[in-house]
């Protein structure tokens, strides 16, 4: 347990960043997608790539939002995102926003994972009958890769470097994570955990479908990572106690620092060789929890998603 919570505070506390905003090249060409990117670390993300010139859609589930944040970045970049309805916690809806996109875009260069929910009251579920975490986290961004996968492969052809890049956010939560098959839909067994351990399961999962993408089509181009974007105060702690808060908010950085990590992994020359790699703050290759590397476990997780959707 002691080199767990070792990689837990070196996270939460790395060295200076060596990597900035002003170092994401020009990407002028590049179609990007950036889910939950209404807020937070997504924003912030889309934010840059607009700056850099990069076609940027802003998937999310609730439209309002979304345009408004598409406002809001016209407001300081000058450049206009679009907006792709997506709502994670429902698979039909996800399907919809896969199918979408397609017909708007044959081509995508980078798929940023990006969103997610964390701690939500345990009632809470998706609308298929999934965990809310895992559903959202896990499950829902599988399937919306699995849809657009087809122009990420053509992305990966158009490329000079060949590649595509897919960034999937985890955290380092991670390390307090492992697969319990009994609590991804609502169970006895589900019940019996808490919020937080839920949490750590569908960041663990997040990892595991990373390098299971990483596996299965990095020799057609595909670049997958995951990461961890580090303490960073935003929307995802809202159902945080107060205590938890306040801690939160001493200790945490600054919106901007958190999308580096995801930026450098999706759009630099480096970014390239990362494939299967996990990231830490900021813009690091790092070690994940050991069950983190099994390829059988990532195996089975990838075999019981695709169970879950082939009758969608």
């Amino acid at each position: 347990m002691g080199h767990i919570w070792s990689a837990f505070v070196r996270e939460t506390f790395p060295p200076s960043t060596q990597f900035f905003a002003s170092d994401v090249p020009d990407m002028s060409g590049k179609v990007v997608l950036v889910t939950g990117a209404n807020s937070g670390i997504g924003k912030e993300t889309a934010r840059v790539l607009l700056t850099k010139n990069a076609k940027v859609y802003i998937a999310c589930r609730d439209k309002t939002k979304g345009e408004d944040a598409i406002r809001d970045l016209k407001e300081s970049t000058g450049k206009e995102a679009c907006f792709l309805q997506l709502n994670l916690a429902n698979l039909k809806s996800v399907k919809a926003s896969g199918e979408e996109f397609l017909r708007r875009e044959p081509i995508l260069h980078v798929l940023f994972n990006n969103a997610g929910v964390m701690t939500p009251p345990m009632e809470m579920l998706t609308d298929d009958g999934y965990d809310l975490q895992f559903g959202t986290n896990v499950l829902g961004h599988f399937y919306f890769t699995k849809i657009v996968m087809p122009a990420l492969l053509a992305g990966a052809a158009q490329s000079p470097d060949g590649t595509a890049r897919i960034v999937n956010t985890s955290s380092n939560a991670h390390w307090f994570g492992s697969l319990d098959y009994n609590t991804f839909k609502d169970s006895p067994a589900r019940k019996q955990k808490s919020a937080m351990g839920l949490y750590g399961q569908s960041k663990m999962g997040n990892v595991l479908f990373a390098a299971e993408v990483a596996r299965r089509y990095g020799d057609q181009g595909i670049v997958s990572t995951a990461l961890n974007p580090g303490g960073v105060k935003t929307e995802l702690s809202r159902y945080y106690d107060s205590f938890s808060k306040m801690i939160g908010n001493m200790v945490f950085h600054d919106v901007s620092f958190g999308a580096l990590t995801q930026l450098y992994a999706g759009t630099t020359a480096e970014g390239a060789n990362l494939n299967g790699k996990y990231l830490v703050p900021w813009a690091r290759i790092g070690n994940t929890h050991p069950e983190a590397q099994d390829p059988q476990q990532a195996s089975e997780l990838w075999n019981w998603l695709e169970e879950q959707v082939k009758d969608i």
